[in-house]
């Protein structure tokens, strides 16, 4: 059954169908089918509880406080800092590439967001300090996955409605993994570019007073992650109301910047809706397709399924993994994570893992299905903002990355304390 439902998912997907009508047209099917009684009468009420979590306020928010970022001009500042830093590294801007994203990450808690605005920075440098296009736009592809790790994220508040986790938690759970992944990526980037120079642009060393006097340009993306996940911490404001204050931190800076016109507003305010309009849908066709499956008996017969099939907890967490692996090559990350998570999640956890470790786990699937050909969000991204080239360059270039997000997923499976520990040490 769960084999036709996401093949006919699949099949419209490729047909060009919306992702939130594939989803609902699924879960239509499968009452059609295997139901006596006509649930799609229960719609207005499925619709109305998925969409009402006051948690998922903070979406709009957080995506409204990256639109903001990516017009009010801290990015181009903040690439040149970083670069001042670390551009003396084998590779140059492919590390400001891994670095910019991972600050902005700190500020944007979307993936989407952090390939647009790093990409738009960097790659009118690529061309001119001679850069390889394929690793340039691979790293600036990959570099973005890390905005749904590293905190705050949207995708960790969709997994945390979705399976009852504490956010805070989840939160705490990313920031060790999302450090060690940055820091995985730019070890691979050197490795490369020690064994294949040619790859590497031209270099320019800064002295310590460009150093120094670019510093400034680090604040603001610094002072809105410190305001956001600072306020949550100190137990001053939930998840939703600190992004309320993002982003009035972030409105501040873009008048502070000269940048907060009413063009500005209205662009900002119109990428909000189209996204958030976007993630409702998805989020309400998924809870209809789930109610389906649960109403068949589908959800307990896997959860049966699991149990009676003498498979070990690591045996079929593999398979689950692979089977993420799978799926993410063929549909969009949060599709994806708001389909199948309600199923996944109670067999993990009956499994004995613990729910936020595999938060994490998720997370780090869904990233590796955002630089995997051929729905690979990021790579589409990264290729729209060059506007010229093969689609391929950009999958070539992000195909080494994929490495490194293996590494770092084996690491925190052989280690489950990489995640943990923190939401430990905080708790006690």
């Amino acid at each position: 059954m769960i084999f036709s439902v996401f093949s006919l998912i699949l099949a419209l997907f490729f047909l060009s169908i919306p992702v939130a009508a594939s989803i609902f047209f699924a879960g239509l099917m499968l009452s059609y089918f295997y139901t006596p009684i006509p649930i799609y009468r229960a719609l207005g009420e499925i619709a109305w509880s998925a969409s009402s979590d006051a948690l998922l306020t903070s979406i709009p928010l957080f995506i409204l406080m990256g639109e903001f970022l990516l017009r009010a001009g801290i990015a181009t500042r903040m690439y040149a800092a970083i670069n001042h830093w670390i551009g003396w590294l084998p590779g140059g801007l492919l590390h400001s590439n891994i670095g910019a994203s991972s600050v902005f990450a700190a500020t944007s808690g979307s993936s989407v967001a952090t390939a647009a605005t790093v990409s738009t920075v960097a790659l009118p440098q690529m061309e001119i300090y001679g850069y390889n296009p394929r690793l340039f736009m691979g790293s600036i592809a990959a570099g973005g996955t890390l905005g749904i790790l590293i905190p705050p994220s949207i995708n960790l508040i969709v997994y945390g409605a979705l399976t009852e986790t504490s956010i805070p938690k989840l939160y705490l759970a990313g920031f060790i993994p999302g450090f060690i992944l940055a820091t995985s990526f730019s070890l691979l980037i050197i490795i490369i570019c020690v064994f294949l120079p040619h790859l590497a642009g031209r270099q320019e060393d800064s002295s310590w007073h460009e150093k120094i006097h670019s510093l400034p340009a680090l604040v603001p993306p610094l002072l809105i992650f410190f305001i956001v996940i600072g306020s949550i911490y100190a137990g001053v404001a939930t998840p939703t109301e600190a992004a309320s204050l993002g982003v009035v931190s972030v409105l501040i800076l873009t008048a502070a910047n000269r940048k907060l016109t009413i063009s500005v507003i209205l662009k900002s305010v119109e990428g909000t809706v189209k996204t958030t309009a976007m993630i409702m849908l998805i989020v309400i066709a998924a809870s209809f397709l789930n109610f389906a499956m649960t109403m068949v008996g589908f959800s307990q017969m896997l959860s049966n399924a699991a149990a009676n099939s003498g498979f070990s907890p690591y045996q079929t967490l593999f398979l689950i993994i692979l089977f993420y692996l799978i799926l993410g090559c063929f549909m969009e990350s949060m599709a994806m994570m708001i389909t199948t998570i309600p199923i996944v999640t109670p067999i993990v956890v009956q499994m004995g893992f613990d729910p936020i470790w595999f938060g994490i786990v998720v997370i780090l699937l869904v990233e590796t299905a955002l630089i995997t050909p051929p729905v690979g969000v990021n790579l589409y991204i990264v290729h729209g903002v060059r506007g010229q080239g093969p689609l391929h360059d950009v999958m070539i270039g992000a195909a080494p990355f994929v490495i490194a997000l293996a590494v770092v997923l084996g690491l925190i499976i052989a280690f489950p304390e990489i995640v943990l520990w923190l939401p430990k040490f905080m708790a006690n």
